[in-house]
């Protein structure tokens, strides 16, 4: 999943992005105001982390901006302002979380997971679908409780699919979802790497839909 981290301290910013990709994401990275509403407003990620203290144009000022504009992308704010006013001007300006500095890498993720779950509908930590299961917080895949071995870029397709369970992702969105370099997204990369899943954990999980993409279907379907 493709996430966007709004940072303007440099080390902050390198250990989140370092800690995001160990946890299977595809990270962007952007270190002022101006350049994330602008990011935000044109690209399509699946969550976003906010620093409020931003040169530029403030994070609070960017996270309203991108409500007004009708994203409704899942946004999870970082300050080193901890007091209880700033979150609730947070979260009534649309944040869907707020995480006060300093934080736990481990809660940070923790957070971010369960903000991209709700954002999808999704109440429980795993994603489910007939046999097969799917553990973010262990980046594991199981089918009828045997672990599925899977590369990154596996997991990462698997992942965004069963994130969007019952909605078809086209071939553009799982390559932005997906492939972290340029070079790596080849005009069929993703039917390629759609083929490579399929073999692992059954070729009826993930349906074609000529034209548009590819879909998993919900559970109750």
């Amino acid at each position: 999943m493709r996430i966007l981290l709004v940072e303007d301290d440099p080390r902050i910013a390198a250990d989140v992005a370092r800690a995001l990709t160990a946890a299977g994401y595809v990270v962007e990275s952007v270190a002022d105001g101006e350049e994330a509403w602008f990011r935000g407003d044109t690209e399509d990620y699946a969550a976003i982390v906010l620093d409020l203290g931003l040169p530029g144009m403030d994070g609070l000022s960017v996270l309203k901006r991108w409500r007004r504009g009708g994203s409704a992308i899942p946004v999870l704010v970082l300050s080193a302002r901890g007091n209880w006013a700033e979150r609730v001007e947070g979260i009534d300006a649309g944040a869907d979380d707020y995480l006060p500095k300093p934080f736990r890498m481990e809660e940070l993720l923790s957070r971010l997971r369960a903000v991209i779950r709700r954002a999808g509908g999704h109440a429980a930590p795993l994603f489910e679908i007939g046999d097969l299961a799917l553990d973010p917080r262990q980046m594991k895949v199981t089918l009828r409780g045997v672990a599925v071995p899977l590369s990154p870029l596996e997991y990462r397709l698997l992942a965004y699919l069963m994130h969007r369970q019952g909605e078809v992702v086209s071939q553009l969105e799982l390559t932005e979802h997906v492939y972290v370099q340029d070079h790596e997204r080849d005009s069929n990369a993703i039917e390629v790497l759609v083929g490579r899943v399929r073999r692992k954990i059954g070729a009826e999980l993930i349906e074609t839909r000529r034209g548009f993409g590819y879909l998993v279907p919900r559970a109750e379907e």
